[in-house]
């Protein structure tokens, strides 16, 4: 899991040496691209192509994770239905990622199929009750928040700065959500993510 954590963090921070541009924050934060090409991002390249198809791919893996986990039949009504909604969620920043990089005339990602998903979760082995679906999904979700705490510090832009944050918030509160369902009491120490 600590593999999958850094994964979402570094993907965020920098693929293949390129920093993250306005366009691929702006996406991700549901902000349109027509925003940046308004004067607060040039013209997108290949890179911010390749950053966005990053982000896809971890989107289809937090889509397959939800998915496997409601399909699993471990979970309760009430905790289906936050499992199900976390995963719309998932699925919007997918559909916005496919259609900006679409857009900038790249070819999104395709997603993996929900048994290879597994495999690379090691759901098998890890995934038998109610509890380690919801620590799977806390895993993922924390790891994406600290992704884009992350690179707050990276933009000179604060409006980079607030959608970045925004995203980061969006993520904690998918990880406190799931913490409260699991019963954790709050983290006592300060400065829970970053």
């Amino acid at each position: 899991m600590d593999q999958i954590i850094a994964s979402r963090r570094s993907m965020l921070g920098t693929v293949g040496g390129t920093m993250l541009s306005a366009a691929a924050i702006g996406v991700l934060g549901g902000v349109s691209t027509s925003a940046f090409a308004q004067g607060k991002k040039k013209s997108a390249s290949k890179g911010d192509v390749d950053i966005l198809n990053v982000a896809l791919g971890l989107e289809h893996e937090a889509i397959a994770a939800y998915s496997i986990g409601a399909g699993s039949g471990l979970l309760a009504k009430p905790v289906l239905d936050a499992a199900v909604l976390f995963q719309g969620h998932h699925k919007g920043h997918r559909d916005a990622l496919i259609k900006a990089i679409t857009d900038m005339g790249g070819k999104p990602v395709m997603a993996k199929t929900d048994a290879e998903y597994a495999k690379e979760l090691n759901v098998a082995a890890t995934v038998k009750t109610q509890t380690d679906v919801l620590k799977l999904a806390q895993r993922l979700e924390k790891g994406a928040a600290n992704a884009y705490i992350g690179v707050i510090p990276s933009f000179s832009n604060n409006d980079l700065r607030q959608i970045s944050a925004r995203l980061a918030a969006d993520e904690a509160t998918h990880w406190a959500t799931l913490s409260f369902v699991l019963g954790e009491s709050p983290p006592a120490a300060p400065l829970i993510f970053g």
